[in-house]
């Protein structure tokens, strides 16, 4: 259950390595530990902040493509079609 957290005139400063405290309240109230991942997005004057929840992790999920082999088929049709013009 997500609490509304409310802080009023809390600033924090972005330190010499562009690195910015979480509050302690905003990390209890969005579930946020050490360790785990924020993304970060420009929206619009503000940056937006979420906890990243399941991540997905590319490793092993093309495992058994042939995508060279898509690529050099794609490459030789795009060729075929540039000569025919």
């Amino acid at each position: 259950m997500l609490r509304t957290v409310i802080l009023v005139r809390m600033t924090h400063r972005v330190g010499a390595k562009g690195q910015v405290v979480i509050p302690k309240e905003l990390r209890d109230c969005f579930g946020i530990e050490p360790g785990d991942e924020v993304a970060l997005w420009n929206c619009g004057d503000h940056v937006a902040v979420r906890p990243v929840r399941n991540p997905e992790t590319l490793r092993g999920r093309f495992r058994g493509l042939d995508l060279s082999g898509d690529l050099d088929a794609e490459r030789r049709a795009e060729h075929r079609r540039d000569a025919s013009r």
